[in-house]
């Protein structure tokens, strides 16, 4: 699997190259730029959500992951290589998405924003459990994601997105001065919103029966954290990863014991690992979503989707 992921990868780039003159040309000519606005690449959903809103109008935003799609396996096609190329500016989680991280290291320069440098990332065993060696057990080739042990998933914790927001704007701030107040001022705005909803979370999850969360993969390190809950992974970072028949029964064993009413998986993931511990254990299972994309039909954003996200965890733990 991993062979076949990395000549893909070699595909794509090459082919990507080899189309890049063209759309270089095209891009110099001017066809679809806007000279009143900032051309943002965003590798993500999270990340566009934070563009668009600190930018507002003065931004094109354009979400290198299409919706529905898994942005961890996300191979750029030759004119999403043409457009961080063009970019001026370039959001992206270094280490999240081998191919984006790529096209920055090949054509980025100075124009890249990694919003790792923001915060230092969590483990990623925190929030919960340790695998008992499949932690560390992503296996040698999934240092692409966990970035040697840390977790991205960053924006499950609403502060720390708005901290992310604020850096944007200064980002933004330097790459067009003249409207730098107005970034700062929809960064604050941006933060207000995600205040709110951490006093939301905060509150909402203060008293629950239970505070182990049982999940398909430990996508939910930051918000587990933030609001004192167990996370228990079926599987490490790598939502991809088979887990062991003993990793299995493990989590079957925690699941009875911690009375877990509900077993969640996600969005982009299919359900089968989660269906089968829940008929272990005689639960139910849920969907809780980690944000790294919405699914295609989707008509929510951020603050929506985590707002159900809340809802569904009030019901699942028996919060009062």
């Amino acid at each position: 699997m991993k062979l076949r992921r990395s000549t893909a990868r070699a595909l794509a780039a090459a082919t990507a190259l080899i189309a890049l003159g063209t759309l270089t040309a095209c891009a110099e000519d001017g066809a679809g730029a806007d000279p009143q606005r900032v051309d943002v690449a965003a590798a993500f959903y999270p990340l566009q959500f934070v563009a668009e809103r600190v930018g507002g109008d003065a931004v094109r935003v354009t979400n290198l992951t299409k919706p529905g799609a898994e942005p961890h396996d996300l191979e750029l096609t030759p004119r999403q290589v043409g457009e961080v190329n063009q970019a001026e500016l370039i959001v992206y989680l270094k280490g999240f998405q081998p191919a984006v991280d790529e096209a920055v290291e090949q054509n980025g320069g100075d124009r890249a924003f990694d919003v790792t440098g923001v915060q230092p990332l969590l483990a990623g065993n925190a929030g919960g459990h340790d695998h008992e060696g499949e932690e560390a057990g992503h296996g040698g080739g999934e240092a692409r994601e966990d970035g040697g042990g840390k977790d991205p998933h960053l924006w499950l914790d609403p502060t720390r997105l708005a901290t992310v927001g604020d850096r944007l704007a200064e980002r933004l701030g330097r790459v067009d001065p003249d409207r730098a107040a107005d970034y700062t001022a929809r960064a604050g705005a941006l933060r207000a919103e995600l205040e709110t909803l951490d006093a939301e979370f905060t509150a909402g999850l203060r008293t629950c029966q239970r505070r182990e969360l049982v999940v398909s993969h430990t996508a939910f390190g930051y918000l587990a954290e933030r609001y004192r809950l167990d996370q228990v992974g079926i599987t490490g970072l790598a939502p991809e990863n088979e887990p062991s028949p003993q990793r299995l029964a493990e989590v079957a064993r925690e699941a009875r014991e911690h009375q877990a009413t509900t077993i969640f998986f996600e969005t982009l993931v299919s359900p089968k690992v989660a269906e089968t511990i829940a008929r272990e254990v005689g639960a139910k299972t849920a969907v809780l979503d980690p944000l790294e994309g919405l699914s295609a039909d989707h008509g929510g954003d951020y603050l929506s989707v985590m707002r159900t996200n809340l809802a569904t965890l009030r019901t699942a733990l028996s919060c009062s």
